[in-house]
């Protein structure tokens, strides 16, 4: 009865995400944009759950890996490289116009590798002096994509690189309209779902490596890297993937920004764009798949939706009240609230925190006064005694 139930609600989960975008398409394309830009953050915050949520590397410059996918398929899908350089323009006239098929792997190999680059140097580092390389990565990222315009011009500095194709695949262009039978689907909803789609395989993804061998690593060096290496596990590798892994994620979301905005510029990766995506990790709930999935979609959507809060306030105080400022305290209050509230986030791992337990002694067993606990938590024979032995008071230098 409960797994019947629980199938029904799994299935009206799925058609009410699907029919989302024809719903709010009824009420403007303004909101199906919202909706794609959330899943772009979905997946860019699914990615730094890698690095921060399964391996505990506090990773501040996670938007540099954005800025090079999305830059990435602007060289690749606009003329920018063919109006530049005349040597480019002989072989290709009108640009390279590349195939989603290619640039998704491209995108997903190209940050993975600079991921790999960026960790090499980190591997001794945590915690704070970990987060303080990782913000100086992303901002030098930042400030060779605002200069690289001179004396080569190869990102068009802060005018940014324009006219960038929309993607097209199967004969099927996503920056058109599709018409059929009288019924319009909007260019926004059909990226919609393609970005959909983009979500439920990074879903698939993290959630099998969450349960494979490396996700157990990866936790393991989260909670204890001196007892991690200890157990044989090889720290430096895993690492290296944790952070190869999330950078490819985040150059994939950062080509399909790219091909859905159709115009990139460095004041689009600054920061503060670093720092909302840790945000949405640990406001939903920290290496928890539906949690940071929760907590991406509140802080994608929550400034926009706030716009027409913001607004009417504004028109109320005769202007003295700024908008943007308005918004921005906000979405601040909002954030506190939720961290006194649910201070492990708004939906966080059952699992997170807690300890192992003997089988069939509960946690709350009572010991008796002066005595010694002869095991712990979680082990049922000491390391040193012997199968059918009597038990000793100390299992080590009796």
């Amino acid at each position: 009865m409960k797994n019947s139930k629980n199938l029904a609600l799994y299935i009206l989960g799925v058609i009410a995400v699907l029919a989302l975008p024809i719903f709010l398409q009824s009420q403007g394309n303004a909101w199906v944009r919202i909706a794609d830009i959330a899943l772009l953050y979905v997946m860019l915050s699914l990615g730094l759950n890698i690095v921060v949520g399964y391996a505990g590397l506090l990773d501040l410059g996670y938007v540099a890996f954005f800025a090079i996918g999305a830059y990435l398929f602007a060289l690749m899908g606009s003329s920018h490289l063919s109006e530049t350089f005349p040597w480019f323009k002989a072989m290709f006239p009108n640009g390279l116009h590349t195939s989603l098929l290619i640039v998704i792997p491209l995108a997903l190999v190209v940050a993975g590798m600079l991921g790999v680059l960026l960790g090499a140097p980190t591997l001794k580092l945590r915690g704070d002096y970990l987060a303080i390389v990782t913000l100086g990565f992303g901002e030098i990222i930042r400030v060779f994509l605002n200069n690289l315009d001179q004396p080569i011009n190869i990102t068009n500095g802060p005018k940014g690189i324009t006219a960038i194709d929309s993607i097209k695949f199967w004969g099927l262009d996503l920056g058109k309209a599709w018409k059929f039978d009288g019924f319009t689907i909007s260019s926004v909803t059909l990226y919609y779902y393609l970005f959909l789609a983009l979500v439920v395989a990074t879903i698939i993804i993290s959630h099998r490596l969450q349960m494979s061998r490396i996700g157990r690593a990866w936790m393991a060096i989260r909670e204890d890297e001196i007892a991690a290496k200890a157990m044989g596990i090889n720290t430096r590798n895993m690492k290296l993937l944790a952070f190869g892994m999330g950078a490819s994620f985040g150059g994939v979301s950062g080509a399909m920004f790219a091909a859905f905005q159709g115009f990139v510029s460095p004041e689009s990766f600054s920061l503060m764009e670093s720092v909302m995506i840790v945000a949405m990790v640990v406001l939903g709930g920290i290496g928890h798949l539906p949690g940071v999935i929760l907590g991406a979609v509140l802080l994608a959507a929550l400034p926009e939706v706030l716009r027409y809060v913001a607004g009417p306030l504004q028109a109320m105080t005769d202007g003295r009240l700024d908008a943007s400022i308005l918004r921005q305290l906000f979405i601040a209050l909002a954030m506190i609230v939720i961290m006194l509230v649910r201070p492990r986030g708004l939906w966080p791992s059952p699992e997170h925190g807690k300890t192992l337990q003997r089988k069939g002694v509960a946690s709350d067993a009572p010991v008796a006064p002066g005595s010694l606990q002869t095991h712990a938590p979680g082990i049922e024979t000491p390391a040193d005694e012997l199968p059918g032995a009597a038990s000793r008071p100390m299992s080590i230098n009796p």
